[in-house]
């Protein structure tokens, strides 16, 4: 009798012990496991834009012209200059704006002083952000633009040279933030119909070049930048009489 109880107290003693480890090593049901997000994302979270300030006036004057691509190729003012047909005048504008542009195209008799002239006050904001402040005169004829006539009668080839992407997404609307900033140093070849290099030019610190050439026609290579992923295609060019023709290089920042 006292062996049975010992027996039967014994195989309580391992039932109770069995169970207990069972129970330890069960999994609650309906608790799913999340494994904890990367380090450094936050959910929801959109990409930030490069920012690109407006500093200085070429700066400023380059923002104009990518608003106003007929602008291309305009000069600065010259007082000493006869007959200057376009310019423009760059001055600091606080409470305004990081700029003020004076822009102004005319034509008919302009070594006489021009008969018309069109008047644009451009504010160009901290952020590049471009507005119009005032707009007087008569529409510009389309052969009076600085692209068409270079001011004074130049003959050759001109442009500008930028570089976007700036922003990693595009917003609708566009933000002024991310529009294309001007690209320094850019070397540009031009060759003529033989394929002989007959010009080569360096933009300016506005991204805006120019190369003095003979009426004829005439192919633009832009050159590799440093940093730059994409380099704009050969483009070409026929050059007239006493008329810049003007051209535009799109570099690519490779940014997505």
């Amino acid at each position: 009798m006292t062996n049975l109880r010992t027996m039967l107290i014994a195989m309580i003693a391992l039932t109770l012990l069995v169970a207990g480890c069972t129970g330890a090593a069960r999994t609650p049901t309906g608790t799913p496991t999340v494994a904890p997000p990367p380090t450094g994302a936050s959910p929801g979270a959109s990409p930030t834009p490069i920012p690109v300030a407006v500093t200085t006036p070429e700066q400023a004057v380059t923002r104009v012209i990518l608003a106003e691509k007929r602008l291309t190729g305009i000069a600065p003012y010259d007082p000493n200059l006869i007959g200057q047909a376009s310019w423009y005048k760059v001055a600091p504008a606080s409470g305004v704006g990081a700029f003020v542009v004076n822009v102004r195209v005319g034509w008919g008799d302009c070594p006489a002083g021009c008969i018309d002239e069109h008047q644009w006050v451009y504010a160009v904001g901290p952020d590049g952000a471009v507005s119009i402040v005032s707009e007087t005169g008569p529409p510009v004829p389309s052969g009076a633009w600085p692209g068409a006539t270079a001011g004074a009668g130049r003959t050759g080839i001109g442009g500008a040279a930028t570089a976007g992407p700036v922003c990693p997404v595009e917003k609708i609307p566009p933000d002024p933030a991310c529009a294309p900033r001007p690209v320094a140093g850019a070397v540009v070849i031009i060759r003529d119909a033989s394929g002989a290099e007959t010009a080569r030019a360096t933009t300016a610190a506005d991204g805006t070049f120019f190369a003095d050439l003979a009426p004829g026609g005439y192919t633009v290579e832009a050159q590799p930048v440093t940093g730059l992923m994409g380099t704009p295609g050969p483009q070409s060019v026929t050059v007239n009489d006493g008329v810049a023709s003007t051209i535009h290089l799109d570099y690519d920042t490779g940014i997505r």
